[in-house]
């Protein structure tokens, strides 16, 4: 089983990651079978071809990702993250109010990602 120092750095580089527009780098956090759910209800994305597009097109708009507490761990293989992706909408400046859920392989991959967040969680800031 991933240990919990493993997990939350995992978790932290795919913060990083992200904010450096890095898709590829994300993607080699995921095991070749993971899935991604984002947001949950949202079609499963299977497979780290599908994973490393959907982070592709993720990136390219430009969004940043600031965590809003500590990553957290668990006694089983998976941890958790609250966090704000900021982003520009036609609207203006919005941010996204997300829990992502990362369950991991016996190698320390991602072999699934779950974002919990629902239309009230996009706020346009002032």
């Amino acid at each position: 089983m991933t240990d919990e120092a493993t997990m939350k750095a995992a978790m932290q580089a795919y913060v990083d990651a992200f904010n450096r527009s890095d898709a590829a780098g994300i993607a080699d956090l995921f095991a070749d079978d993971a899935t991604v759910e984002d947001p949950v209800g949202s079609p499963l994305k299977s497979g780290k071809a599908a994973i490393a597009d959907f982070y592709k097109m993720a990136v390219a708009t430009g969004a940043r990702l600031e965590l809003a507490a500590p990553i957290r761990a668990s006694h089983g293989n998976a941890a958790a993250m609250a966090f704000n992706v900021r982003l520009n909408m036609p609207e203006g400046k919005a941010h996204i109010q997300v829990i992502d859920v990362m369950t991991f392989n016996e190698a320390g991959k991602f072999a699934s990602m779950k974002a919990y967040w629902g239309k009230s969680d996009m706020v346009l800031e002032k």
